[in-house]
């Protein structure tokens, strides 16, 4: 496809969950099959190899076979997609990079590299070379709350005025001040914040999310996003109960029993059935038993219904 704009990516983003077989390898059926449905489900574009994705903990040939499904099935229903080319590894980011720009992403998703902190100047070397390989495809960078240098507004600013010029960002967000910092630095950059809070930072100047409320149920996800077009009270009040669904059932997997991102991920696909993917992450992580979905599945019944159905 073309490359994207900044300002042509927006809306609800969904991404593609790995489904792992018992003997660890890659379920290629269920996740085209996943993928399907994700295309079905009219967001506004997909998108692999997030952490869902489980980038960190794929062989470089599983990463080029889910890569390629991706645009195969995406390019076949022009629908726009970007392909996360993330590891912790600067040298094999690049060369991901490297190997799937033939597959003419809308973008490319990357990282910071995740051993030792990167200084100011390392983060706009490694953009100035990662920038330079993706032309004419635009960066959105991915800076997570646990990478471990979480970039601030000026930090954004020092990049722009290194002269990289991301498309776009997938932040943890912030305050009213924090936007207004981004908008006034970054005007035109599509800055995505997480799912959760998207009605919130919607009145703020949001473009959108790399969706965990996608996971729930993707079509819902997007039915919530044009909610907020056309009434943004009713949005908010949507997710002030998005908000006590996640707070009284599913944090506490997170801050008490520890699982991870990616397996909460995975749980709430589960939750609602649409995915099919399962619940398994690969060795070495945990993953919550699917025993527990029948108990989490009524709650969000009660809780949030127009996410209960299977998408």
């Amino acid at each position: 496809m073309t490359p994207l704009k900044s300002n042509e990516i927006y809306g609800t983003w969904a991404t593609v969950l790995l489904p792992i077989n018992e003997d660890e390898s890659i379920d290629y059926t269920a996740l085209g099959v996943s993928i399907d449905s994700l295309i079905e489900s009219g967001v506004n574009g997909i998108y692999s190899n997030g952490s869902a994705g489980e980038f960190y903990n794929q062989t470089e040939e599983e990463f080029d076979k889910v890569s390629n499904l991706l645009a195969k099935k995406c390019t076949a229903a022009n629908i726009p997609f970007q392909i996360g080319c993330c590891h912790m590894s600067p040298k094999l980011s690049l060369e991901r990079l490297q190997r799937i720009k033939a597959l003419a992403p809308g973008a490319i998703q990357v990282i910071l590299p995740d051993w030792f902190p990167p200084t100011v100047p390392e983060i706009i070397n490694y953009l100035k070379v990662i920038q330079k390989a993706a032309y004419p495809i635009g960066i959105v960078l991915y800076n997570p709350p646990h990478a471990k240098v979480k970039l601030s507004p000026q930090h954004f600013n020092d990049i722009q005025q290194a002269g990289i010029n991301l498309v776009g960002c997938k932040v943890a967000g912030g305050d009213k001040e924090w936007y207004a910092q981004m908008k006034k630095i970054l005007p035109d950059l599509s800055l995505f914040v997480p799912g959760h809070h998207l009605a919130t930072g919607f009145t703020l100047g949001a473009n959108g999310s790399y969706s965990n409320v996608a996971c729930i149920n993707p079509k819902a996800a997007q039915k919530w996003y044009q909610m907020m077009q056309l009434d943004i009270e009713s949005a908010l009040e949507l997710q002030d109960r998005i908000h006590f669904f996640l707070r009284q059932h599913i944090f506490p997997l997170i801050t008490e029993e520890k699982y991870s991102d990616p397996a909460i991920d995975k749980f709430l696909g589960a939750i609602t059935g649409w995915a099919n993917v399962g619940t398994r992450l690969r060795w070495p992580y945990r993953w919550v038993d699917s025993i527990r979905i029948r108990e989490f599945r009524e709650a969000c019944k009660r809780i949030i219904p127009e996410f209960s159905e299977q998408g």
